[in-house]
Protein backbone atom coordinates (compact mmCIF):
# COMPACT_ATOMS: atom_id res chain seq x y z
CA UNK A 1 0.00 0.00 0.00
CA UNK A 2 1.51 3.27 -1.03
CA UNK A 3 2.39 6.33 1.36
CA UNK A 4 -0.59 8.77 1.07
CA UNK A 5 -1.23 12.53 2.60
CA UNK A 6 -2.69 13.00 6.13
CA UNK A 7 -5.60 15.27 6.22
CA UNK A 8 -6.87 14.05 8.96
CA UNK A 9 -8.69 16.44 11.04
CA UNK A 10 -6.70 17.90 13.69
CA UNK A 11 -2.71 17.22 11.28
CA UNK A 12 -0.45 19.73 11.16
CA UNK A 13 -0.86 19.82 7.26
CA UNK A 14 -4.37 19.70 6.93
CA UNK A 15 -3.80 23.15 10.03
CA UNK A 16 -1.61 24.82 7.02
CA UNK A 17 -3.36 24.54 4.25
CA UNK A 18 -6.21 26.03 6.11
CA UNK A 19 -4.31 28.50 7.69
CA UNK A 20 -2.81 29.66 3.76
CA UNK A 21 -6.51 29.69 2.87
CA UNK A 22 -7.34 32.23 5.23
CA UNK A 23 -4.39 33.86 4.18
CA UNK A 24 -5.23 34.02 0.70
CA UNK A 25 -9.04 35.16 1.62
CA UNK A 26 -7.55 38.14 3.60
CA UNK A 27 -5.21 39.41 1.28
CA UNK A 28 -7.76 39.10 -1.48
CA UNK A 29 -9.86 41.41 0.17
CA UNK A 30 -7.58 43.53 1.25
CA UNK A 31 -6.03 43.78 -2.41
CA UNK A 32 -9.90 44.46 -3.60
CA UNK A 33 -10.38 46.87 -1.18
CA UNK A 34 -7.04 48.30 -1.98
CA UNK A 35 -7.85 48.72 -5.72
CA UNK A 36 -11.25 50.22 -4.77
CA UNK A 37 -9.56 53.20 -2.68
CA UNK A 38 -6.73 53.61 -5.52
CA UNK A 39 -7.78 52.85 -8.59
CA UNK A 40 -11.88 53.31 -8.34
CA UNK A 41 -12.18 55.49 -6.12
CA UNK A 42 -9.18 57.63 -4.82
CA UNK A 43 -9.23 60.35 -6.70
CA UNK A 44 -12.78 61.26 -4.78
CA UNK A 45 -10.70 60.23 -1.90
CA UNK A 46 -8.14 62.09 -2.30
CA UNK A 47 -10.53 65.29 -3.10
CA UNK A 48 -12.71 64.71 -0.12
CA UNK A 49 -9.60 64.69 2.27
CA UNK A 50 -8.54 68.13 1.16
CA UNK A 51 -11.26 69.53 1.01
CA UNK A 52 -11.31 68.34 4.99
CA UNK A 53 -7.99 70.83 5.08
CA UNK A 54 -8.76 73.71 3.18
CA UNK A 55 -9.78 76.71 4.38
CA UNK A 56 -10.71 79.62 3.10
CA UNK A 57 -10.84 83.15 4.66
CA UNK A 58 -11.95 86.36 3.62
CA UNK A 59 -9.89 88.83 3.32
CA UNK A 60 -11.37 92.36 4.18
CA UNK A 61 -10.92 95.02 2.28
CA UNK A 62 -9.78 98.32 3.91
CA UNK A 63 -12.70 100.90 4.80
CA UNK A 64 -11.83 104.18 2.89
CA UNK A 65 -11.04 107.08 5.66
CA UNK A 66 -13.48 109.98 5.79
CA UNK A 67 -11.45 113.20 6.11
CA UNK A 68 -11.98 116.79 6.71
CA UNK A 69 -10.86 119.86 3.69
CA UNK A 70 -7.22 119.85 4.56
CA UNK A 71 -6.94 115.66 4.85
CA UNK A 72 -6.84 115.50 8.85
CA UNK A 73 -9.00 111.96 9.61
CA UNK A 74 -12.05 111.43 11.11
CA UNK A 75 -12.34 107.92 10.18
CA UNK A 76 -10.17 105.64 9.52
CA UNK A 77 -9.77 101.79 9.87
CA UNK A 78 -6.75 100.29 11.04
CA UNK A 79 -5.76 96.19 11.04
CA UNK A 80 -7.25 93.98 13.54
CA UNK A 81 -7.77 90.28 14.55
CA UNK A 82 -10.47 88.30 15.24
CA UNK A 83 -9.72 85.87 17.78
CA UNK A 84 -10.67 82.24 17.18
CA UNK A 85 -11.09 78.97 18.72
CA UNK A 86 -10.98 75.30 17.64
CA UNK A 87 -13.11 73.76 20.47
CA UNK A 88 -11.88 69.72 19.66
CA UNK A 89 -8.24 71.14 20.27
CA UNK A 90 -8.74 72.73 23.80
CA UNK A 91 -8.77 70.06 26.89
CA UNK A 92 -9.31 72.33 29.45
CA UNK A 93 -11.24 75.41 28.40
CA UNK A 94 -11.09 76.38 31.82
CA UNK A 95 -7.75 76.76 32.44
CA UNK A 96 -7.55 78.18 28.95
CA UNK A 97 -10.10 81.11 29.73
CA UNK A 98 -7.93 81.80 32.81
CA UNK A 99 -5.31 82.14 30.58
CA UNK A 100 -7.17 84.73 28.49
CA UNK A 101 -9.77 86.73 30.40
CA UNK A 102 -7.30 89.35 31.44
CA UNK A 103 -5.93 89.60 28.27
CA UNK A 104 -9.29 90.44 26.31
CA UNK A 105 -10.91 92.00 29.50
CA UNK A 106 -13.68 89.33 28.93
CA UNK A 107 -14.97 87.47 32.17
CA UNK A 108 -13.22 83.85 32.60
CA UNK A 109 -17.07 82.00 32.71
CA UNK A 110 -17.92 84.20 29.04
CA UNK A 111 -14.84 82.50 27.60
CA UNK A 112 -15.00 79.36 29.32
CA UNK A 113 -18.52 78.71 27.05
CA UNK A 114 -16.90 80.14 24.05
CA UNK A 115 -14.04 77.64 24.37
CA UNK A 116 -16.17 74.51 25.31
CA UNK A 117 -17.87 72.32 22.70
CA UNK A 118 -17.18 70.16 19.92
CA UNK A 119 -17.12 73.33 16.86
CA UNK A 120 -13.96 73.53 14.76
CA UNK A 121 -14.59 77.13 14.48
CA UNK A 122 -16.09 79.79 17.52
CA UNK A 123 -15.35 83.64 17.68
CA UNK A 124 -13.64 84.39 20.86
CA UNK A 125 -12.70 87.44 20.46
CA UNK A 126 -13.47 90.50 17.69
CA UNK A 127 -11.32 93.32 15.90
CA UNK A 128 -8.56 93.42 18.97
CA UNK A 129 -5.55 95.29 18.50
CA UNK A 130 -2.46 93.30 16.01
CA UNK A 131 -0.21 93.77 19.88
CA UNK A 132 -3.20 91.81 21.94
CA UNK A 133 -2.68 89.02 19.09
CA UNK A 134 0.78 88.62 19.87
CA UNK A 135 0.64 88.40 23.54
CA UNK A 136 -2.06 85.92 23.07
CA UNK A 137 -0.24 84.00 20.59
CA UNK A 138 3.11 84.13 23.03
CA UNK A 139 1.19 81.66 25.53
CA UNK A 140 1.03 78.82 22.70
CA UNK A 141 -2.22 78.09 23.98
CA UNK A 142 -3.63 74.81 21.72
CA UNK A 143 -6.87 75.49 19.84
CA UNK A 144 -6.07 79.15 19.91
CA UNK A 145 -5.65 81.08 16.65
CA UNK A 146 -6.71 84.57 14.67
CA UNK A 147 -7.36 85.96 11.46
CA UNK A 148 -6.80 89.02 9.98
CA UNK A 149 -9.74 91.33 9.98
CA UNK A 150 -9.89 95.52 10.16
CA UNK A 151 -11.54 97.76 12.71
CA UNK A 152 -13.27 101.51 12.30
CA UNK A 153 -12.31 103.89 14.66
CA UNK A 154 -12.76 107.89 15.05
CA UNK A 155 -9.59 109.73 16.36
CA UNK A 156 -11.09 112.84 17.42
CA UNK A 157 -14.09 111.01 19.20
CA UNK A 158 -16.98 113.02 19.13
CA UNK A 159 -15.92 115.43 16.40
CA UNK A 160 -18.58 115.67 13.40
CA UNK A 161 -19.56 112.85 14.70
CA UNK A 162 -23.30 113.55 13.64
CA UNK A 163 -21.84 114.16 10.38
CA UNK A 164 -19.08 111.26 10.13
CA UNK A 165 -21.55 108.86 11.79
CA UNK A 166 -20.72 105.33 12.06
CA UNK A 167 -20.19 101.52 11.19
CA UNK A 168 -22.67 99.24 12.86
CA UNK A 169 -21.31 95.78 13.87
CA UNK A 170 -22.22 94.23 10.41
CA UNK A 171 -19.76 96.31 9.22
CA UNK A 172 -22.32 98.84 7.24
CA UNK A 173 -22.80 102.42 7.76
CA UNK A 174 -24.93 103.36 10.24
CA UNK A 175 -25.60 106.82 9.74
CA UNK A 176 -24.07 109.95 8.60
CA UNK A 177 -21.46 110.29 5.71
CA UNK A 178 -20.34 106.45 6.56
CA UNK A 179 -24.40 105.38 5.33
CA UNK A 180 -24.86 107.59 2.49
CA UNK A 181 -21.53 106.38 0.64
CA UNK A 182 -21.41 103.11 2.35
CA UNK A 183 -20.79 101.52 -1.08
CA UNK A 184 -17.99 103.85 -2.22
CA UNK A 185 -16.26 103.59 1.64
CA UNK A 186 -16.46 99.55 1.76
CA UNK A 187 -14.54 98.41 -0.92
CA UNK A 188 -13.77 94.64 -2.20
CA UNK A 189 -13.25 91.91 0.15
CA UNK A 190 -10.40 89.30 -1.12
CA UNK A 191 -9.89 85.42 0.07
CA UNK A 192 -7.15 83.20 0.84
CA UNK A 193 -7.22 79.60 0.71
CA UNK A 194 -4.58 77.54 2.39
CA UNK A 195 -4.15 74.03 3.83
CA UNK A 196 -4.41 73.06 7.67
CA UNK A 197 -2.56 70.56 9.05
CA UNK A 198 -3.03 68.97 12.71
CA UNK A 199 -3.02 71.77 15.41
CA UNK A 200 -4.62 74.53 12.78
CA UNK A 201 -0.66 74.93 11.51
CA UNK A 202 -0.51 76.29 7.14
CA UNK A 203 0.83 73.64 5.44
CA UNK A 204 2.58 75.36 2.61
CA UNK A 205 1.27 72.91 -0.87
CA UNK A 206 0.30 74.23 -4.30
CA UNK A 207 -3.23 74.46 -3.19
CA UNK A 208 -2.59 78.08 -1.82
CA UNK A 209 -4.20 80.85 -3.29
CA UNK A 210 -4.93 84.58 -2.68
CA UNK A 211 -7.34 87.53 -4.52
CA UNK A 212 -6.09 90.76 -2.60
CA UNK A 213 -8.72 92.72 -1.50
CA UNK A 214 -9.57 95.86 -3.13
CA UNK A 215 -9.63 98.89 -0.45
CA UNK A 216 -12.90 101.42 -0.17
CA UNK A 217 -12.33 105.16 -1.65
CA UNK A 218 -12.01 107.74 0.78
CA UNK A 219 -14.25 110.98 1.09
CA UNK A 220 -13.04 114.03 2.21
CA UNK A 221 -15.21 116.58 3.60
CA UNK A 222 -15.84 120.52 3.49
CA UNK A 223 -15.87 120.63 6.80
CA UNK A 224 -12.68 122.49 8.58
CA UNK A 225 -11.88 120.32 11.89
CA UNK A 226 -10.56 123.49 13.72
CA UNK A 227 -13.54 125.20 13.52
CA UNK A 228 -15.96 122.46 13.86
CA UNK A 229 -14.22 121.88 17.06
CA UNK A 230 -15.25 125.48 18.20
CA UNK A 231 -18.72 125.27 17.30
CA UNK A 232 -18.86 122.16 18.79
CA UNK A 233 -17.60 123.57 22.17
CA UNK A 234 -19.95 126.24 22.02
CA UNK A 235 -22.78 124.48 21.46
CA UNK A 236 -22.47 122.05 23.76
CA UNK A 237 -21.45 124.76 26.39
CA UNK A 238 -24.77 126.63 25.67
CA UNK A 239 -26.92 123.30 25.48
CA UNK A 240 -25.56 123.12 29.55
CA UNK A 241 -25.88 126.92 30.47
CA UNK A 242 -29.57 126.85 29.35
CA UNK A 243 -30.56 123.61 29.67
CA UNK A 244 -31.66 122.98 26.33
CA UNK A 245 -33.17 120.34 24.57
CA UNK A 246 -30.90 120.57 21.60
CA UNK A 247 -28.80 123.40 20.10
CA UNK A 248 -27.20 123.67 16.20
CA UNK A 249 -24.94 125.47 14.47
CA UNK A 250 -23.70 125.41 11.31
CA UNK A 251 -21.21 127.66 9.42
CA UNK A 252 -21.06 128.43 5.55
CA UNK A 253 -19.26 130.07 3.15
CA UNK A 254 -21.32 132.67 1.43
CA UNK A 255 -19.45 132.16 -1.94
CA UNK A 256 -18.83 129.09 -2.27
CA UNK A 257 -21.95 127.36 0.25
CA UNK A 258 -19.32 124.94 1.36
CA UNK A 259 -20.25 123.42 4.65
CA UNK A 260 -17.60 124.22 7.01
CA UNK A 261 -19.19 123.35 10.22
CA UNK A 262 -22.67 121.38 11.74
CA UNK A 263 -22.49 120.61 15.10
CA UNK A 264 -24.92 119.89 17.53
CA UNK A 265 -25.71 118.99 20.64
CA UNK A 266 -25.62 116.90 22.52
CA UNK A 267 -23.50 114.71 20.38
CA UNK A 268 -22.13 111.29 20.77
CA UNK A 269 -19.02 109.08 20.37
CA UNK A 270 -19.21 106.79 17.33
CA UNK A 271 -16.65 104.59 18.73
CA UNK A 272 -18.89 103.26 21.41
CA UNK A 273 -22.13 104.47 19.27
CA UNK A 274 -24.21 101.94 21.10
CA UNK A 275 -23.99 104.07 24.18
CA UNK A 276 -26.03 106.91 22.99
CA UNK A 277 -29.42 107.22 22.75
CA UNK A 278 -31.20 107.39 19.27
CA UNK A 279 -32.14 110.74 19.80
CA UNK A 280 -28.36 111.84 20.76
CA UNK A 281 -27.46 110.29 17.21
CA UNK A 282 -29.41 112.81 15.11
CA UNK A 283 -28.04 115.52 13.18
CA UNK A 284 -30.71 117.95 14.17
CA UNK A 285 -29.06 120.45 11.71
CA UNK A 286 -30.55 118.79 9.07
CA UNK A 287 -33.34 116.29 10.38
CA UNK A 288 -35.01 119.03 12.65
CA UNK A 289 -37.49 121.73 11.41
CA UNK A 290 -38.77 124.56 13.58
CA UNK A 291 -40.73 127.21 13.17
CA UNK A 292 -37.64 130.13 12.38
CA UNK A 293 -39.04 132.98 14.28
CA UNK A 294 -38.07 136.27 13.14
CA UNK A 295 -34.64 135.13 11.63
CA UNK A 296 -37.45 134.61 8.84
CA UNK A 297 -38.21 138.22 8.84
CA UNK A 298 -35.23 138.47 6.40
CA UNK A 299 -36.81 136.28 3.49
CA UNK A 300 -39.67 139.06 3.65
CA UNK A 301 -37.47 141.59 4.06
CA UNK A 302 -36.15 140.90 0.48
CA UNK A 303 -39.04 140.04 -1.20
CA UNK A 304 -40.96 144.02 -0.07
CA UNK A 305 -37.81 145.61 -1.18
CA UNK A 306 -37.00 143.32 -4.55
CA UNK A 307 -41.04 143.91 -5.22
CA UNK A 308 -40.40 147.53 -4.83
CA UNK A 309 -43.18 147.40 -1.96
CA UNK A 310 -40.85 149.55 0.32
CA UNK A 311 -37.36 150.11 0.70
CA UNK A 312 -35.69 150.30 4.27
CA UNK A 313 -36.53 153.93 5.00
CA UNK A 314 -40.21 153.47 4.47
CA UNK A 315 -42.09 154.64 7.38
CA UNK A 316 -44.49 152.04 9.09
CA UNK A 317 -47.36 153.46 11.64
CA UNK A 318 -46.85 150.24 14.54
CA UNK A 319 -50.16 149.87 16.68
CA UNK A 320 -49.61 148.29 19.96
CA UNK A 321 -52.15 145.16 18.60
CA UNK A 322 -53.16 144.33 15.02
CA UNK A 323 -56.16 142.66 14.54
CA UNK A 324 -56.72 140.35 11.20
CA UNK A 325 -59.23 137.64 10.49
CA UNK A 326 -60.37 137.72 13.99
CA UNK A 327 -56.94 137.00 15.89
CA UNK A 328 -54.47 139.43 17.64
CA UNK A 329 -50.95 140.14 16.85
CA UNK A 330 -48.40 141.53 19.26
CA UNK A 331 -45.18 142.14 19.62
CA UNK A 332 -42.31 140.24 22.06
CA UNK A 333 -42.73 143.73 23.86
CA UNK A 334 -45.82 146.29 25.39
CA UNK A 335 -45.91 149.65 23.64
CA UNK A 336 -48.20 152.17 22.17
CA UNK A 337 -48.51 153.81 18.53
CA UNK A 338 -44.54 153.77 17.09
CA UNK A 339 -43.19 155.45 14.03
CA UNK A 340 -40.70 153.52 12.55
CA UNK A 341 -39.08 152.68 9.11
CA UNK A 342 -38.50 148.92 7.72
CA UNK A 343 -35.41 149.16 9.32
CA UNK A 344 -36.91 149.90 12.63
CA UNK A 345 -39.79 147.34 12.21
CA UNK A 346 -36.70 144.86 11.32
CA UNK A 347 -34.19 145.89 13.42
CA UNK A 348 -36.49 145.95 16.71
CA UNK A 349 -38.16 142.91 15.34
CA UNK A 350 -41.18 143.74 15.52
CA UNK A 351 -44.20 141.41 13.97
CA UNK A 352 -46.97 143.97 13.29
CA UNK A 353 -44.51 146.23 11.25
CA UNK A 354 -43.44 143.48 9.25
CA UNK A 355 -47.07 142.42 8.52
CA UNK A 356 -47.66 146.13 7.83
CA UNK A 357 -45.15 146.21 5.24
CA UNK A 358 -45.55 142.83 4.08
CA UNK A 359 -49.05 143.88 2.99
CA UNK A 360 -47.79 146.48 0.66
CA UNK A 361 -47.02 143.52 -1.98
CA UNK A 362 -49.31 140.71 -3.31
CA UNK A 363 -49.72 138.10 -0.90
CA UNK A 364 -48.90 135.43 -3.47
CA UNK A 365 -45.40 136.88 -3.47
CA UNK A 366 -44.14 136.15 -0.12
CA UNK A 367 -45.02 132.29 -1.29
CA UNK A 368 -42.57 132.35 -4.08
CA UNK A 369 -39.61 134.24 -2.49
CA UNK A 370 -39.49 131.81 0.26
CA UNK A 371 -39.41 129.14 -2.32
CA UNK A 372 -36.44 130.36 -4.20
CA UNK A 373 -34.86 131.26 -0.86
CA UNK A 374 -34.97 127.45 -0.32
CA UNK A 375 -37.73 126.60 1.82
CA UNK A 376 -39.53 123.39 1.62
CA UNK A 377 -36.33 122.13 -0.55
CA UNK A 378 -33.54 119.34 0.26
CA UNK A 379 -30.33 120.78 -0.08
CA UNK A 380 -29.14 117.39 -0.88
CA UNK A 381 -26.19 117.77 1.07
CA UNK A 382 -25.62 113.98 0.68
CA UNK A 383 -26.51 113.29 4.37
CA UNK A 384 -29.44 110.77 5.42
CA UNK A 385 -32.40 111.95 6.55
CA UNK A 386 -32.29 115.48 5.79
CA UNK A 387 -35.66 116.99 5.80
CA UNK A 388 -37.36 119.71 2.93
CA UNK A 389 -38.95 121.54 5.78
CA UNK A 390 -42.30 122.57 5.52
CA UNK A 391 -44.24 125.06 4.08
CA UNK A 392 -48.26 124.99 3.47
CA UNK A 393 -49.01 124.98 -0.38
CA UNK A 394 -50.98 128.52 -1.26
CA UNK A 395 -54.67 126.70 -1.71
CA UNK A 396 -54.41 125.29 1.91
CA UNK A 397 -53.56 129.16 3.21
CA UNK A 398 -55.85 130.28 6.05
CA UNK A 399 -56.68 133.78 6.47
CA UNK A 400 -53.98 133.98 9.30
CA UNK A 401 -51.56 131.93 7.38
CA UNK A 402 -49.89 135.35 5.30
CA UNK A 403 -49.32 138.00 8.35
CA UNK A 404 -47.83 134.67 10.58
CA UNK A 405 -45.70 133.69 7.70
CA UNK A 406 -44.65 137.92 7.62
CA UNK A 407 -42.93 137.25 10.82
CA UNK A 408 -41.45 133.90 10.29
CA UNK A 409 -43.96 131.51 11.61
CA UNK A 410 -46.37 129.16 9.98
CA UNK A 411 -43.61 127.65 8.35
CA UNK A 412 -40.74 125.30 9.08
CA UNK A 413 -37.05 124.76 8.20
CA UNK A 414 -33.87 123.32 9.28
CA UNK A 415 -30.70 125.30 10.71
CA UNK A 416 -29.08 124.66 7.03
CA UNK A 417 -31.99 125.76 4.88
CA UNK A 418 -32.22 128.83 7.32
CA UNK A 419 -28.36 129.54 7.21
CA UNK A 420 -28.34 129.55 3.90
CA UNK A 421 -30.87 132.55 3.36
CA UNK A 422 -28.46 134.95 4.99
CA UNK A 423 -25.93 133.46 2.84
CA UNK A 424 -28.12 134.01 -0.17
CA UNK A 425 -28.21 137.87 0.73
CA UNK A 426 -24.20 137.79 2.07
CA UNK A 427 -23.68 136.64 -1.95
CA UNK A 428 -25.28 139.45 -3.48
CA UNK A 429 -28.48 137.85 -3.72
CA UNK A 430 -27.00 134.62 -5.64
CA UNK A 431 -28.25 131.49 -3.76
CA UNK A 432 -25.35 128.39 -3.94
CA UNK A 433 -26.71 125.30 -2.96
CA UNK A 434 -24.91 124.03 0.05
CA UNK A 435 -22.48 121.39 -0.05
CA UNK A 436 -20.52 119.42 2.59
CA UNK A 437 -18.40 116.49 0.13
CA UNK A 438 -15.35 118.41 -0.96
CA UNK A 439 -14.17 115.33 -2.98
CA UNK A 440 -13.73 111.15 -3.13
CA UNK A 441 -10.48 110.04 -3.43
CA UNK A 442 -9.71 106.61 -5.40
CA UNK A 443 -8.08 103.85 -4.39
CA UNK A 444 -5.10 104.83 -6.55
CA UNK A 445 -4.72 108.06 -5.46
CA UNK A 446 -7.17 109.72 -7.97
CA UNK A 447 -8.77 112.70 -6.88
CA UNK A 448 -12.61 113.18 -8.21
CA UNK A 449 -13.64 116.56 -6.96
CA UNK A 450 -17.00 117.12 -6.66
CA UNK A 451 -18.86 119.72 -9.32
CA UNK A 452 -18.95 123.64 -8.46
CA UNK A 453 -22.85 124.12 -6.82
CA UNK A 454 -25.67 125.02 -8.77
CA UNK A 455 -26.16 128.81 -8.11
CA UNK A 456 -29.39 131.20 -9.09
CA UNK A 457 -30.26 134.67 -8.22
CA UNK A 458 -32.93 135.24 -5.76
CA UNK A 459 -33.32 138.86 -5.31
CA UNK A 460 -31.49 141.70 -6.91
CA UNK A 461 -27.72 142.79 -6.23
CA UNK A 462 -29.29 145.95 -4.57
CA UNK A 463 -31.57 144.14 -2.60
CA UNK A 464 -29.27 142.18 -1.19
CA UNK A 465 -27.23 145.62 -0.62
CA UNK A 466 -30.60 147.33 1.38
CA UNK A 467 -31.12 143.76 3.78
CA UNK A 468 -27.77 143.88 4.10
CA UNK A 469 -27.36 147.54 5.82
CA UNK A 470 -30.76 146.91 7.75
CA UNK A 471 -29.29 142.96 9.08
CA UNK A 472 -26.13 145.58 10.75
CA UNK A 473 -28.78 147.95 12.21
CA UNK A 474 -29.84 144.68 14.47
CA UNK A 475 -26.52 144.71 15.47
CA UNK A 476 -26.39 148.21 15.76
CA UNK A 477 -27.42 150.59 18.84
CA UNK A 478 -31.37 150.33 19.40
CA UNK A 479 -31.06 146.70 17.64
CA UNK A 480 -31.65 143.41 19.37
CA UNK A 481 -28.23 141.76 18.90
CA UNK A 482 -25.73 143.83 20.72
CA UNK A 483 -23.27 140.55 22.21
CA UNK A 484 -23.45 139.57 18.24
CA UNK A 485 -20.45 142.41 17.42
CA UNK A 486 -16.93 141.35 16.92
CA UNK A 487 -14.57 143.88 17.68
CA UNK A 488 -13.03 144.77 14.32
CA UNK A 489 -15.58 143.62 11.69
CA UNK A 490 -18.48 144.90 10.60
CA UNK A 491 -21.59 141.86 11.45
CA UNK A 492 -24.76 142.03 10.28
CA UNK A 493 -27.71 139.35 11.31
CA UNK A 494 -31.27 139.08 12.40
CA UNK A 495 -32.42 137.53 15.88
CA UNK A 496 -35.29 135.33 16.58
CA UNK A 497 -37.55 133.76 19.46
CA UNK A 498 -40.08 132.23 17.94
CA UNK A 499 -42.71 129.41 19.97
CA UNK A 500 -41.97 125.97 19.61
CA UNK A 501 -44.28 123.93 18.22
CA UNK A 502 -44.62 120.35 20.95
CA UNK A 503 -44.98 117.18 18.16
CA UNK A 504 -47.45 115.72 20.92
CA UNK A 505 -50.14 118.15 20.70
CA UNK A 506 -49.28 120.17 17.55
CA UNK A 507 -49.68 123.04 19.15
CA UNK A 508 -47.59 125.90 20.80
CA UNK A 509 -46.49 124.30 23.96
CA UNK A 510 -44.41 127.58 25.56
CA UNK A 511 -41.21 126.45 24.81
CA UNK A 512 -39.21 128.67 21.97
CA UNK A 513 -36.41 128.03 19.89
CA UNK A 514 -34.06 131.06 20.42
CA UNK A 515 -32.02 131.92 17.48
CA UNK A 516 -29.41 134.72 15.85
CA UNK A 517 -27.89 133.98 11.80
CA UNK A 518 -25.35 136.34 11.00
CA UNK A 519 -22.66 137.17 8.79
CA UNK A 520 -19.31 138.82 8.57
CA UNK A 521 -17.43 140.39 7.17
CA UNK A 522 -20.87 142.63 6.51
CA UNK A 523 -18.62 144.80 4.20
CA UNK A 524 -17.09 142.04 2.36
CA UNK A 525 -19.19 138.68 3.30
CA UNK A 526 -17.20 135.72 3.27
CA UNK A 527 -19.35 133.40 6.32
CA UNK A 528 -22.82 132.93 7.19
CA UNK A 529 -23.13 131.45 10.87
CA UNK A 530 -26.44 130.09 12.24
CA UNK A 531 -27.09 129.15 15.68
CA UNK A 532 -30.51 127.57 16.93
CA UNK A 533 -30.86 127.04 20.65
CA UNK A 534 -34.31 124.46 21.08
CA UNK A 535 -36.05 124.46 24.28
CA UNK A 536 -34.11 126.20 26.92
CA UNK A 537 -34.97 126.65 30.52
CA UNK A 538 -32.72 129.61 31.21
CA UNK A 539 -32.57 132.54 29.04
CA UNK A 540 -35.47 133.01 26.40
CA UNK A 541 -34.17 135.15 23.46
CA UNK A 542 -31.87 135.08 20.55
CA UNK A 543 -29.82 138.09 21.62
CA UNK A 544 -29.66 136.34 24.51
CA UNK A 545 -28.44 133.24 23.88
CA UNK A 546 -27.42 132.59 20.74
CA UNK A 547 -26.04 135.79 19.98
CA UNK A 548 -23.10 135.04 21.95
CA UNK A 549 -22.23 131.79 20.18
CA UNK A 550 -22.28 133.21 16.67
CA UNK A 551 -19.63 135.64 18.16
CA UNK A 552 -17.71 132.65 19.55
CA UNK A 553 -17.68 130.73 16.87
CA UNK A 554 -17.46 133.43 14.21
CA UNK A 555 -14.36 134.78 15.80
CA UNK A 556 -12.49 132.19 15.68
CA UNK A 557 -13.36 131.21 11.77
CA UNK A 558 -12.36 134.80 11.26
CA UNK A 559 -9.08 134.35 12.01
CA UNK A 560 -8.56 130.44 11.42
CA UNK A 561 -9.60 131.58 7.65
CA UNK A 562 -7.04 134.93 8.27
CA UNK A 563 -9.92 137.02 6.57
CA UNK A 564 -9.16 140.41 7.20
CA UNK A 565 -11.29 143.20 9.45
CA UNK A 566 -13.37 145.12 8.00
CA UNK A 567 -12.25 148.77 6.39
CA UNK A 568 -15.54 150.65 6.19
CA UNK A 569 -17.42 152.15 8.65
CA UNK A 570 -20.50 150.64 8.59
CA UNK A 571 -23.86 152.53 7.17
CA UNK A 572 -26.17 153.88 9.70
CA UNK A 573 -30.18 153.98 8.65
CA UNK A 574 -32.35 155.30 10.98
CA UNK A 575 -35.22 153.30 12.85
CA UNK A 576 -37.84 155.96 13.62
CA UNK A 577 -39.45 158.66 11.36
CA UNK A 578 -39.58 161.18 14.58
Amino acid sequence: MGRHADFTPGSPRRRGTVLLLATAIVASIFATRLVDLQAVRGEALADAALTQRLRTLEIPAFRGSILDRSGQALAVTVEARDITADQTLIEDPAAVAVELAPILEVPQDVLSDRLSGDKRFMYVAKGVTPSTWDEISALQLPGIFSQETARRIYPAGDLASHIVGFVSADGSGGAGIESSFNELLTGTSGQQTYERGPGGRVIPTQNQSSVAAVPGSDVQLTIDRDIQFVAQEAIDSVVRKSGASSATAVVMDVQTGEVLAMATGPDFDPNRFTQALPEERRNRAITDIFEPGSTGKVITAAAIINEGAAGPLTPIKVPGTLKRAGKTFNDYWKHGTLRLTLTGAFAKSSNIGMILAAEKMPKVELARYMERFGISQRTDLGLPGESAGLMLSRENWSRTTFPTMAFGQGFSATTVQMTNVFATIANGGVRVDPSIISATIDPDGTINEEPAAERDRVVSEDTARQVMAMMEAVVGEGGTAPQARIPGYRVAGKTGTAQFVDPDCRCYAGDVTASFIGVAPADSPRLAVGVFVHQPKRGRGGGELAAPVFKEITTHALRALQIPPSGKRAPRLSLTTG
